[in-house]
């Protein structure tokens, strides 16, 4: 597996996006992640967008992180926020979401972000897994889905 930086309106960029929106529909019933996402919120050095390939040039996996610091919607200065991240269901258990979160975290903290935060939900409890075994708190909720019940919010410092 290579995984590597790409724009986020790559062609494999939207093809990934497209199947982790379907699965937030099968997931939570809804119309999918409303958050405002552009490709300028990845572009380095306020963000990284990250697709893993396999050998064969197949995309698999995804994760991007951009700084993120709108204090209203309950986001913090130097916050660095994961967005998008999936694995493709064939490819899952192969560790590719914990590789593509510790290179997402190393980048944002080479940007000078001092915390990682993200949203997710309860119908993600592999999710949730990933996130509470790579160091990542409960936090006081924020952003788009902060007034729903079922969303739950992590974070994780960055500086030492």
């Amino acid at each position: 597996m290579r995984i590597l930086p790409v724009a986020f309106d790559h062609p494999d960029a939207v093809k990934l996006n497209a199947e982790v929106q379907e699965e937030y529909r099968r997931r939570y019933c809804d119309d999918g992640d409303l958050t405002p996402l552009e490709p300028a919120h990845f572009a380095p050095p306020r963000g990284l967008y990250l697709i893993a390939y396999e050998d064969d040039g197949t995309p698999v996996a995804t994760g991007g992180w951009r700084a993120w610091e709108h204090v209203d919607d309950g986001y913090a200065d130097g916050d660095a926020e994961i967005k998008r991240m999936y694995v493709v269901p064939r490819a899952r258990g192969l560790g590719l979401a914990r590789r593509i979160l510790a290179a997402l975290e190393d980048d944002a903290r080479t940007a000078g972000r001092t915390r990682m935060v993200l949203e997710t939900g309860t119908a993600q409890p592999e999710a949730i897994g990933l996130y509470t075994s790579s160091g990542y708190a409960p936090t006081p909720k924020f952003g788009l889905y902060r007034f729903e019940d079922g969303c739950r919010c992590y974070a994780k410092p960055l500086t030492d």
